[in-house]
Parts: C-alpha cells; sequence; structure tokens
C-alpha cells in the first residue's frame, strides 16, 4: 500500500487525509495518507523517517520553507514561491518539491467561471500565503497585480518578481479598478478588519477569501458590505491543490468538482451538529 502525509503544526483539524481517501476512490486506489504532527526541532528526523517507505507528503504551516531546503530538487513553481507544499519521492531516492497552491487557486477560479487574462488583480497580503500563489496568477497573464500588505517593504519585495506586479501598504493602494480582490491574510482567522479604503471594492467582480469556513468567512461578509461582487472561500483552492498534489504522486487527475461537493456537505453538516 502506496504511504502519503500532509506535515503541520498544528495539523489535527487537517482535511487532507479526506480529501485523498476522496480522490483514492475514485480509481479504486488503496492508499494510506495520515496526518503528521511535526515539531521545529524534529522536523527533518521526521521527514527522513517518514521517506524510508512514503511515496509523497504535502506540506502545511510553518514548513513550507523547510520543505523548500529539504528538497533535493525543485520545480519552477516551488522555485518561483520559495516554498514547497508537496514533495514526491523519486524512483532514485531523491525528493522533488514542488508547490501547487497557485495552480489550486487559478483551477478553483476559473471552476468558478472567472478568467484572469487581462484582469486588475489585488492581492491583500504578503506573506508566505500569497507568494506562493503568485507565480500560477501571473502565468494567467493578468493585466495587472497589486500586493497591498500591512508593511509595504514586504510588498514591494514580492513586488520584484514581474514588472507586471506592484507592491504597496493597506493604506496607499491606488484608486484604480479592481476586477479581482484575493485576500491571502489572516484577517478572517483573527476577525480582523483589513485597514483598506472599501471604495477599491465597488468595482469587484469576484472577492475570493483563501480561507474556508461553513457559513462563510469573516472577511467575505465584511466585503459584501460594500461590493456587489460574487464572494466565495477557499475550500475550492483546498482540493484543487490537493488533486495536483495526487496526480504529482500517480500520475491520475481526480474530478475535483464532486469532491468539493462532499467536502462542502460534509463541513456544514459538522457545523449543525455543533451548533445544535
Amino acid at each position: 500500500m502506496d504511504t502519503y502525509a500532509v506535515f503541520g503544526n498544528p495539523i489535527a483539524h487537517s482535511r487532507s487525509p479526506l480529501v485523498h481517501q476522496y480522490f483514492a476512490q475514485q480509481f479504486d486506489d488503496v492508499i494510506q495518507y495520515q496526518a503528521i504532527l511535526a515539531e521545529k526541532e524534529s522536523v527533518k528526523q521526521i521527514f527522513d523517517d517518514f521517506f524510508v517507505i512514503g511515496k509523497g507528503a504535502n506540506v502545511t504551516l510553518p514548513f513550507k520553507e523547510f520543505a523548500y531546503e529539504y528538497a533535493d530538487i525543485l520545480s519552477d513553481y516551488a522555485q518561483q514561491a520559495g516554498a514547497v507544499n508537496t514533495l514526491i519521492k523519486q524512483s532514485d531516492g531523491s525528493i522533488l518539491g514542488d508547490n501547487t497552491d497557485g495552480v489550486g487557486l487559478v483551477r478553483d477560479i476559473a471552476n468558478l467561471g472567472f478568467d484572469l487574462t487581462n484582469k486588475s488583480v489585488l492581492l491583500l497580503g504578503a506573506g508566505g500565503a500569497a507568494r506562493g500563489v503568485l507565480p500560477a496568477l501571473l502565468s494567467k497573464q493578468p493585466l495587472k497585480i497589486v500586493v497591498a500588505n500591512r508593511t509595504a517593504e514586504k510588498a514591494a519585495k514580492l513586488a520584484e518578481v514581474s514588472p507586471l506586479v506592484d507592491g504597496t501598504s493597506l493604506t496607499n493602494i491606488p484608486h484604480q479598478p479592481y476586477d479581482i480582490v484575493i485576500n491571502s491574510t489572516s484577517a478572517s482567522i483573527d476577525k480582523r478588519i483589513l485597514d483598506i479604503d472599501t471604495t477599491l471594492l465597488k468595482d469587484a467582480t469576484l472577492i475570493y477569501d483563501m480561507f474556508y469556513s461553513a457559513d462563510g468567512t469573516f472577511f467575505n461578509e465584511w466585503c459584501q458590505q460594500f461590493s456587489s461582487a460574487k464572494t466565495f472561500d477557499g475550500l475550492g483552492m483546498l482540493v484543487e491543490q490537493a488533486a495536483a498534489s495526487f496526480y504529482l504522486w500517480r500520475g491520475k487527475r481526480p474530478d475535483s468538482k464532486r469532491v468539493i461537493n462532499l467536502l462542502r456537505e460534509k463541513i456544514q453538516s459538522e457545523s449543525k451538529n455543533t451548533i445544535s
């Protein structure tokens, strides 16, 4: 039986084991996929021990930068992102590091019926999540991407990847129409209102929060006060990035939309049971 895992801290909340079991069932594959709690002090040993038999792994916070250093070979996306969320054991025993976060995001946006080509994009946040998706966003040839962050210096550093990207502070976002607004900050987790001019949201047709929730995210609900844009959370991105990992490991492309629906139903059911 092929063995896979997701590493992170915390990790007990991870939906990845369920998602990958859904994928495997589509092909009548039998796999083992487990969530493994890693500690910073021992993470290299944990990775080493796993890959004695493990075929591949996902990596989530806070170890994506460590996985970048751990990999023997890096894909173009991983190099551009400076972070790895997928590790693949090669036939010679070496470890390939890839990053499927951006692929997951752009595929979900396409699934939702939106096109990034020639669109103006406002990307909120300049941390690891933003860095991980920026190369894939650029691959869709947007008109412009403005990265806005609490500290302008971090956004400006991220903007160095392409002339199509500008970096600025949240309080100094250029006043121009934005077709698509993407939140990569922890605003929904922290229930924190971002310090941005809300008139910047009025022209958007899509507002996308990379965080996901059973009942709508804090960021999206806040945006709905100032924009008539359609709002979506990041559940589809979660499944699509996992599907890209599954394909890298097993050469099979699962039906992601079916799994998104199954997972959404499960999360909503759990939420109702919790409330009752």
